[in-house]
């Protein structure tokens, strides 16, 4: 009877282990919380139809660059879905993830972009049009900073791009239109949620330099008559990255799982729930779709003016870089 007793003891041991619910972590960036609940919910019910699996999500946010050291540190991440490339890369140089990452997935692992604009008080009553209206004398600029956060470097970036495209513009010209940018800058905020709460929570500055999807959140949510967008006349391309964490998803058996969970972002439900979260969507039908929701603006890749990021990261952001040089000079 005991022995009978001890077998069922196991027998019910393994038939737990069979039906646990798989832990999966998602490290990700500061705007993408809400959209990876939802999304979280969504594949976890097509995984659970398709493998008879449950799942256990877990997500981490913050600002993309400190996100991408807490894994190099040890944070055990399945999958990382950061604001740049240059952030993956930084693990890719830890070992934990594959050289070549960008052709795992289409459009070189990239499956949503956004831009870069003003998110004003209502009236505008700054007259803030363009990048050049940043440096007026009295303008209080809200912005996260590009040493701690993906989405700061894409804006630092596309203000020196505009410069850049203008008539007679050059490297010393955008050196000095974003050192002056910074100058007005009132709170660097060390990503872009924080940034988005200490202009429209706290109340302070009278811009915000933000992500798109940052600034179609806070001009739909309960205060949506407190602010209105600015769409610059130039702006960046900017192409959040996700990818597997190799060395973590073979320790933990999370392979299968973590495909599967970046190929869905590529899914008709995938590219709506982006979109639904302000995200542009890659998928033509997807992005016809939800055309009016994305106005029309004059867009650079990283690629064409700065040579790629691993180029824009060494001269720009590295410890001694641009950014430092010119902070340095306040």
């Amino acid at each position: 009877m005991k022995k009978r007793l001890l077998l069922s003891a196991i027998s019910l041991i393994a038939i737990g282990n069979t039906y646990a619910a798989k832990e999966f972590l998602n490290v990700s960036y500061d705007p993408t919380r809400e959209f990876y609940q939802e999304y979280n919910k969504s594949f976890g019910q097509f995984w659970k139809s398709k493998t008879g699996q449950d799942v256990e999500f877990k997500q981490s946010h913050g600002g993309s660059g400190k996100q991408a050291r807490s894994v190099v540190d040890g944070l055990q991440a399945d999958v990382v879905t950061l604001a740049l490339a240059n952030d993956i890369d930084e693990i890719v140089n830890a070992g934990l993830i594959e050289k070549g990452w960008q052709k795992e997935f289409p459009n070189n692992s990239a499956p949503y972009t956004s831009t870069v604009v003003f998110l004003v008080r209502k009236g505008n009553p700054k007259g803030i049009k363009d990048w050049n209206d940043l440096v007026k004398p009295g303008v209080e600029i809200i912005t996260p900073n590009p040493k701690t956060g993906g989405a700061p470097r894409w804006i630092y970036l596309s203000a020196w791009g505009y410069a850049l495209k203008q008539p007679g513009g050059n490297d010393a010209k955008a050196r000095e239109l974003v050192k002056k940018i910074y100058k007005n800058v009132k709170v660097l905020d060390s990503g872009a949620r924080g940034s988005l709460t200490t202009f429209a929570d706290r109340g302070i500055g009278d811009v915000l330099l933000s992500w798109e999807n940052e600034a179609i959140l806070a001009t739909s949510g309960p205060d949506k008559d407190k602010y209105q967008i600015v769409y610059p006349s130039i702006s960046i391309l900017a192409e959040p990255s996700v990818a597997i964490v190799d060395k973590v998803v073979d320790k933990d058996g999370n392979r299968n799982l973590a495909k599967g969970y970046l190929n869905y972002l590529y899914s008709p439900v995938g590219q709506d729930l982006a979109a639904k979260y302000n995200f542009r969507p890659r998928d033509t039908k997807a992005a016809a779709k939800y055309a009016a929701k994305f106005p029309k603006i004059k867009l650079f890749t990283i690629d064409q003016v700065f040579g790629g990021w691993a180029k824009a990261q060494k001269v720009h952001f590295a410890n001694g870089g641009v950014y430092d040089q010119f902070t340095a000079e306040k």
